[in-house]
């Protein structure tokens, strides 16, 4: 099919739609926020009983509300809490041996009147179960009517969603399922934080990939260590002696580390403070450091973060960050070169 050329009075209308849609969709999650209640503790207690049972969070949906059940799935998995999709209809025909007696289904049905979902729901509930329900709720003219999965589930969360994004032109489910994922992700967070999930268990984790990367101690990022191969010279020092000093090291970084009489991190030379010193006049290669060079810089601690560095390069601009230790005397050094060799940064930051 050809491409169509929009004019601009299209295009403007265009946008504007698009805005009402997510608009539309962001409202949906801000009404929720204003209807939590202790329906969602009971949710959260039922969430951390199985998983601190060793039991398994089992979620089921039909269509996209399955989708979204994997996605919130896959979330309380990534937070600690075991965790599998299960198809409604395939529980039926043998999936059924997936639950155990300490398990939880969380069940998603946007009418609560999925066929197959409330199926399979009868029948965790004859097996005492407990049940996870999420649904639009009751709505409307519907408000005395509880749908049948509402009816079997042990605790109801309600989307309160009644009509979907696209002023009314679409049926296709988008704000109900925007509204289910974050009453899935809301309750999956509770749960973890609840159980103290840290951010060290969530690497253990993701060990692979940039989400793995970025958590990981910037102990484990730099290839430049003090005493080794990184470079580290009193204030009192002229630049040209340490420029001598720092020449000894094979594979230098491009920073030469400046300290106290104590030890301590005072300041920061770079290759770049050297040419630019150099340009503007040579004789000052026999001034002492503390002259020239850039003084407090900014620093991390081995327990710091990748992503902590990645957010300090991307606001100070650095190209060189010390890493102190606990006296904050330097350890080491993290060179952009090596986040963006892990593609945690692009190359032209």
């Amino acid at each position: 099919m050809p491409a169509t050329t929009q004019s601009a009075a299209q295009s403007t209308e265009e946008l504007c739609f698009i805005s009402r849609a997510l608009t539309h969709e962001s409202e949906a999650v801000a009404n929720l926020a204003s209807s939590v209640d202790d329906r969602y503790t009971r949710a959260v207690d039922m969430i951390v009983a199985c998983a601190d049972g060793g039991g398994t969070v089992l979620v089921s949906g039909l269509g996209k509300s399955g989708h979204i059940g994997a996605k919130i799935s896959a979330t309380m998995a990534s937070l600690g809490i075991t965790s599998h999709a299960v198809h409604p209809t395939e529980a039926a025909h043998g999936d059924l041996g997936r639950f155990r007696k300490n398990d939880l289904a969380i069940c998603l049905s946007h009418s609560g009147e999925t066929s197959e979902l409330v199926g399979l729901a009868s029948i965790l509930r004859q097996d005492k179960l407990p049940i996870i329900a999420i649904t639009r709720g009751r709505t409307g003219s519907d408000d005395s009517k509880p749908s049948s999965l509402e009816r079997i589930a042990n605790v109801t969360l309600n989307a309160m969603v009644t009509d979907e994004a696209g002023d009314g032109d679409f049926l296709a489910p988008t704000t109900s399922t925007t509204a289910a994922l974050a009453i899935g992700d809301a309750i999956a967070l509770a749960a973890a934080r609840r159980r103290s999930f840290t951010n060290e268990d969530f690497h253990a984790r993701h060990p692979g990939g940039t989400l793995g990367s970025l958590l990981k101690p910037v102990s484990e990022l730099i290839r430049f260590h003090a005493g080794k191969n990184l470079p580290i010279a009193n204030e009192n020092n002229t630049v040209a002696l340490a420029l001598e000093e720092a020449s000894k090291v094979k594979r230098r970084p491009g920073a030469l580390l400046i300290t106290s009489n104590d030890g301590e991190l005072v300041g920061i030379f770079t290759d770049s403070d050297l040419r630019r010193l150099v340009l503007r006049n040579s004789n000052e290669l026999q001034n002492p450091l503390k002259t020239v060079m850039t003084q407090s810089p900014k620093s991390l601690t081995m327990t710091d973060l990748a992503s902590d560095a990645v957010a300090m390069f991307r606001e100070y601009r650095a190209d060189e960050i010390p890493i102190v230790d606990k006296d904050d005397k330097p350890v080491g050094l993290l060179d952009v070169q090596d986040l963006i060799a892990m593609k945690l940064v692009e190359e032209d930051l």
